[in-house]
């Protein structure tokens, strides 16, 4: 069976299609894995949730940062839309509650021990293996199936910045989030700096890459992410960082899991260049 990752789809529809057709997919027996940010910035975000909705058991996603950006929208009154926002089309959907519920029950990690991959959108502090990883990442998702607007209502914030097992409440479940949808770079501490953008030449120590973290607890694990599309392609490190920047004029990629394979990159040549001043936190 063979298993694809697929890197941030933000609302390109007409690219995911292209590059689904593109690596042969079989509905009958073929699986894809989506790094999350499945919406927004780009013009078909209802289409992708579509698309990969009726996938069923055939896609396995975990939720990015943009993702937690529609459904804080959508389910707490306190959330607007912001000015680079492209969801309307997905609130004003008539089915938007069966994608919003099917959304908001993804996980935010995806692990999987036959094939030796664990599937996140963006980082982890060095202070984790995957066990606290799995645990940290189900504390987040009871917390959307049991009280998503209390969740919502505090989800944003860039502190605290370095994780204590005691933390608790909202401000556990904030750092949780920040880490596995938002994080880039950390001290060799842990302290994380959600302001760091640009590619690897463009964090200055004392900050580095969250994955570069002399002895990060989650070093042995194979990950699979994305979030970072200034990163490209990176595929080192245990770490396969696929955001290859579809939105940003860059390409889409899909990585082959199951079987060593060159990774397949769709250019995707009609959208905003990276660098473009209104560059996402994406």
């Amino acid at each position: 069976m063979p298993i694809y990752a697929i890197g941030d789809v933000q609302g390109c529809d007409d690219e995911l299609s292209a590059l689904i057709s593109r690596i042969h997919f079989n509905a009958d027996r073929d699986q894809l894995w989506f790094v999350g940010d499945l919406v927004n910035r780009g013009p078909q975000s209802l289409a992708v949730l579509r698309r990969i909705h009726a996938m069923r058991d055939n896609a396995i996603t975990v939720l990015g940062n943009h993702d937690l950006h529609l459904l804080a929208v959508a389910r707490c009154a306190s959330h607007r839309l912001r000015k680079a926002d492209t969801l309307d089309e997905v609130l004003q959907a008539p089915d938007r509650e069966t994608l919003l519920d099917w959304l908001q029950s993804r996980p935010l990690l995806h692990h999987d021990a036959a094939l030796g991959y664990t599937l996140i959108h963006a980082g982890l502090p060095p202070q984790w293996d995957l066990d606290d990883a799995r645990v940290a990442a189900r504390e987040v998702e009871q917390a959307l199936a049991d009280d998503a607007p209390g969740l919502f209502e505090h989800m944003y914030g860039s502190q605290p910045d370095c994780w204590s097992p005691a933390l608790s409440g909202y401000e556990r479940l904030r750092f949780i989030i920040n880490c596995l949808t938002r994080l880039r770079a950390c001290d060799k501490h842990g302290r994380i700096n959600l302001q760091a953008k640009g590619g690897l030449d463009d964090i200055v120590r004392p900050l580095m890459p969250w994955f570069r973290v002399p002895g990060r607890r989650s070093g042995a694990l194979k990950i699979v992410c994305g979030h970072w599309s200034a990163l490209g392609l990176h595929l080192d490190d245990n770490i396969a960082a696929i955001d290859t920047g579809c939105i940003w004029g860059g390409s889409l990629c899909a990585w082959r899991l199951d079987q060593p394979a060159e990774p397949v990159l769709l250019s995707c040549p009609g959208y905003r260049p990276p660098g473009t001043p209104d560059a996402p936190d994406a």
